[in-house]
């Protein structure tokens, strides 16, 4: 069988390693938090393996770049989300959105505290906070907490494993790989059936 995570995976850690991957990090967690599809873990993890001792400063990089890119996916919701709705609605985020809704209408701002760990993607929480109009300082700290959380958790959790965690995931990167594709099939067809 050929592989197909493995090769993937060692082309993001040389990645990881490039001189300007700080900024690539910062770029990719503003336009996460905002509109971009790929989540921050995809650079964030082989960061932080590539070199453990930097960690916590990726990790937060990725914090204060992703509460900048929620803020604007808050600006974008608040602002135009009459423009973008249309489109919103024909797009595979809408069942997110809507649960997103539903969430705010039941927590609040609390919310946003989950939407750091949930499968759901964080810019439509953004969206949906500017929309409902939730309480900016309230949003902002809770970004900040939440989405530190996630990154710093990450972080954590690479520093722990150290060597370890490197030759396991080398050794187990395609099962790993296929599991999550797995897992995301199946949250796809949950927010599919479920609207």
């Amino acid at each position: 069988m050929t592989a197909l995570f493995g090769p993937v995976y060692e082309r993001v850690l040389r990645w990881s390693r490039h001189p300007h991957a700080e900024r690539y990090l910062a770029l990719m967690s503003f336009a996460e938090s905002s509109f971009f599809p790929v989540p921050v873990d995809v650079m964030l993890a082989p960061m932080c393996l590539a070199d453990r001792r930097r960690a916590w400063r990726f990790a937060a990089n990725a914090t204060v770049f992703s509460v900048i890119g929620g803020l604007t996916g808050y600006a974008i919701g608040y602002l135009v989300f009459e423009a973008i709705e249309p489109w919103l609605e024909t797009s595979r985020y809408w069942g997110a959105y809507q649960v997103s809704r539903e969430w705010f209408d039941s927590y609040g701002i609390f919310a946003i505290f989950v939407a750091g760990f949930s499968p759901i993607p964080y810019k439509v929480f953004t969206l949906a906070a500017g929309v409902a109009a939730l309480n900016l300082p309230g949003f902002f700290f809770a970004s900040l907490i939440g989405r530190g959380a996630r990154f710093f958790l990450v972080a954590a959790l690479i520093v722990a494993g150290g060597d370890k965690l490197e030759v396991s995931l080398s050794k187990h990167i395609e099962r790993i790989g296929w599991i999550v594709v797995a897992l995301a099939v199946v949250v796809i067809v949950y927010f599919m059936v479920r609207y």
